[in-house]
């Protein structure tokens, strides 16, 4: 083989920006490898649907390709690399996860480039953070930095077009009463071709053989496999759903999933969006009028800021970031939890999470963090276990998204790192926020007795159980004082033991 080393794409760097020649990138006649690696499926038990969404935009992206591709299907990365390029070298851009990195370096003849799909420099990240001594690392501290380097929503003498940086204020409403959808045009949805067909049946094979096992159900596709079918998603979101975005961000709604949230994450994840172009087109929609600044300042702070700080607290962190578990908790992950057993769960806002992540392998980040990620903390899962599932479950899960918002953020196993308190609540934030607590079998304000919710009671054990710890931390000590007003603590300790891992 001759003519120019062939570039190497994994699965999560399908967008055209992965091969653009600016900078230090791969020759722009290069051929292109793609290594579809069973092994991948064997090791760890996926979500169907994503498995199915990440071979679907393998397969789409290597067809757009043409002659240029070189998709091989093999055991493991390796072999394919062997099969597409033999003894000859690749480049291939600075992998997602430690994994990838810690295999293309070892790999021989290939050369890694910085990466791609991001807007910080990791260079710039670290003098950043470096430089700040024993001050704490805040997301909103390195947003700021980024809407300036990127210049994003300023005003012409570079402060914030509305005066303020932080728009979370007015993107706190609960969702509209006696309203079981919001008034917003629905997501729209890609149509599966005969490629989504072949993936289906090869998935449905393996599976009969033994081969591999998936949790979850693999519906129709729901999110772009391909470029052109990402940015008609990011289009719609933009003219038809951000204007509504902003007041309802961590609002649910029972019959409403998706809300009016851009599911962009799946793209941008798979590397077919990028997100200079995303919050530059949210941008533009401020700026024509088009949709309100709270609106825009979430989701630009969404894609520009904390996908930007979870990407680089990944890399600076290091690895010993994964194994953190500042709480000391250990317990396994219930087998109802694990294998999505919604129908197992009377609790409604559990069942219905866990029923959406089982049928879509997707929810909104208040289902996942107060919802999910809160159950886990309150029955004290192991950190690592829950950031695993967390990964396989969700078709935007990846190591360097789940790290990081799992053991920093969800979890609080890296003792206050990521965030300065645990995220966690009762039944009464979750009632003030969503429309699932009133046809519950539980009520939000009991802690004990037939009807008590789990999570309140699970909320006032957690605290008990850590009460130390949280007396010490100046934004939990409210919650640790109010165990004193609690006259029926012992009943409400008793009956958690006897819940045990039991599906609430």
């Amino acid at each position: 083989m001759s003519g120019p080393r062939a570039h190497w794409l994994f699965g999560d760097q399908l967008g055209p920006h992965f091969l653009a020649p600016s900078g230090p990138g791969p020759d722009p006649d290069a051929p292109v490898v793609i290594v579809e690696a069973r092994s991948v499926f064997r090791r760890r038990r996926f979500h169907r649907a994503k498995a199915h969404l990440v071979l679907s935009a393998m397969r789409h992206r290597a067809a757009e390709l043409g002659d240029r591709a070189r998709y091989v299907r093999a055991e493991t990365y390796r072999e394919g690399l062997r099969r597409a390029v033999g003894e000859r070298g690749v480049t291939v851009c600075h992998p997602t996860s430690r994994a990838a990195l810690g295999l293309v370096t070892a790999l021989p003849r290939v050369e890694v480039l910085p990466p791609r799909g991001f807007l910080v420099p990791f260079g710039d990240f670290r003098r950043w953070a470096d430089g700040l001594g024993e001050r704490r690392l805040l997301m909103e501290d390195f947003y700021r930095r980024v809407r300036r380097a990127e210049h994003l929503l300023l005003d012409p003498g570079g402060q914030p077009v509305g005066g303020r940086w932080n728009l979370d204020a007015d993107n706190r409403e609960p969702p509209p009463r006696g309203e079981g959808v919001l008034p917003v045009p629905p997501p729209r949805w890609p149509e599966e071709d005969e490629i989504d067909e072949r993936v289906r049946a090869d998935l449905d094979r393996w599976e009969r053989s033994g081969e591999v096992r998936f949790v979850g159900r693999d519906g129709p596709r729901r999110f772009a496999a391909t470029r052109a079918e990402a940015l008609r998603a990011l289009e719609h979101f933009v003219t038809a759903r951000l204007p509504h975005f902003g007041r309802w961000e961590d609002a649910v709604l029972a019959a409403d999933p998706w809300m009016a949230h851009s599911l962009l994450s799946v793209p941008l994840n798979l590397g077919l969006l990028d997100p200079g172009e995303c919050a530059r087109r949210a941008e533009d929609a401020y700026r024509s009028g088009s949709a309100p600044l709270n609106s825009v300042e979430g989701f630009v702070r969404q894609v520009a800021g904390w996908r930007e700080y979870v990407w680089q607290l990944y890399w600076y962190l290091g690895e010993e970031h994964r194994h953190r578990n500042a709480l000391g908790h250990h317990a396994p992950l219930p087998d109802w939890f694990a294998e999505l057993d919604a129908d197992a769960v009377r609790a409604r806002c559990l069942s219905g999470a866990l029923a959406q992540v089982r049928d879509t392998g997707w929810v909104h980040h208040i289902p996942r963090l107060m919802v999910l990620g809160n159950w886990a903390l309150q029955h004290g899962y192991d950190p690592a276990a829950v950031t695993d599932w967390f990964h396989r479950c969700f078709v935007d899960g990846y190591d360097w998204v789940m790290v990081p918002n799992v053991v920093g953020m969800s979890q609080y196993a890296d003792g206050g790192t990521v965030t300065t308190k645990p995220y966690t609540c009762g039944g009464a934030y979750l009632n003030r926020m969503s429309d699932l607590c009133r046809p519950c079998a539980y009520r939000p304000g009991d802690r004990t007795g037939e009807r008590a919710c789990p999570f309140t009671a699970g909320y006032w054990a957690f605290t008990h159980r850590h009460r130390d710890l949280l007396a010490a931390n100046h934004r939990a000590v409210r919650a640790v004082r109010g165990l004193d007003r609690l006259d029926d603590l012992p009943e409400l300790l008793a009956a958690e033991a006897v819940r045990g891992d039991a599906a609430p």
